[in-house]
């Protein structure tokens, strides 16, 4: 009988050995990803629930706002992560020089106005692709035939060119108009009211203000003309409808970047990948208040604004 109860403690102990063996060699062997996020935010949180259903990985997470003072380096030096996931303008601005660890960012606005081709910096784009926007922007009003915004060469002269060529292709006209300020915002709007059907917004944060939001919104219910957003706040506020990224799936694909990076040795093969899943917001009443009649199949996959 002791024999036996010896023969079963030893089996025991050697079963909890090989259990927490397996267990820390897992922990070694599994790769780490330190998220660096600007604040505790809704579309924050659900594009990093989009990340974690899709990386595969041991994931610590620093919120930069309830950190007095964050020392990035530290952070980094003590969980040393295989790579770094930055959400947010203020989490990719804080962690941009680092240059030994692989960064993906997402929900950055314009973040071309913060990397400048860095080597180990890649990420997902809060914009739609051009061809992607004027596409869904057609679904919706199939009828426009001239589409005007404001834009500042420097800041989103790219996604212009590409949106420019994408309307010539679909037959019809993107009126366009340069601005360097806030202030020529006023004047570049009357140059080009005449000329358009529709008025599209595009995210430049030379072009909008709280005050140019105000004066534009006004400045078009006026003139009893359509604006399509990038925001869904601005729908609230008096457009007609808005086109914008679905965070959670921008998580989605920032996973998958990820673990394309982590499985090549730390490696990227792009620099940036735009925004691919569109979620469209209408207001039934601007549209209605403007005699615009959308299709029922548009508004059975749109969220609707009442």
């Amino acid at each position: 009988m002791k024999v036996l109860q010896q023969k079963f403690v030893i089996t025991k102990i050697l079963t909890s050995f090989l259990i927490f063996v397996c267990c820390f060699g897992l922990a070694e062997a599994g790769q780490r990803v330190l998220v660096v996020q600007s604040l505790s935010v809704a579309p924050y949180e659900e594009a990093l629930a989009g990340f974690k259903s899709v990386c595969d990985a041991e994931i610590t997470k620093v919120v930069l706002s309830n950190q007095e003072k964050v020392n990035p380096s530290q952070i980094i030096q003590f969980n040393k992560p295989e790579l770094i996931l930055a959400i947010g303008m203020d989490a990719l601005t804080k962690i941009k020089e680092i240059e030994d660890i692989p960064i993906v960012y997402m929900m950055v606005l314009s973040p071309q106005a913060i990397t400048f081709g860095e080597k180990n910096v890649s990420g997902i784009s809060m914009t739609l692709s051009p061809e992607k926007q004027v596409t869904t922007l057609l679904e919706v009003l199939p009828a426009i035939k001239r589409i005007g915004t404001l834009y500042n060469p420097d800041r989103t002269g790219n996604f212009i060119k590409g949106a420019v060529n994408t309307a010539h292709n679909s037959g019809i006209s993107l009126i366009t108009e340069k601005i360097q300020s806030t202030k020529e915002v006023p004047s570049a709007l009357k140059n080009i009211q005449n000329k358009i059907d529709a008025f599209w917004m595009i995210p430049d944060i030379t072009v909008y203000s709280p005050e140019t939001i105000e004066f534009l919104l006004l400045f078009f219910l006026e003139n009893q003309k359509p604006i399509i957003s990038f925001s869904e706040k601005y729908v609230e506020l008096g457009a007609l409808m808005s086109i914008s990224v679905d965070p959670f799936d921008i998580g989605n694909q920032a996973g998958e970047m990820a673990q394309a990076i982590l499985s090549n040795g730390g490696k990227r093969d792009v620099q940036r990948i735009d925004a691919r899943k569109a979620v469209i917001l209408i207001n039934l009443k601007i549209a209605k208040k403007m005699g615009i009649t959308i299709d029922e199949k548009v508004l059975a996959k749109a969220k609707i604004l009442k």
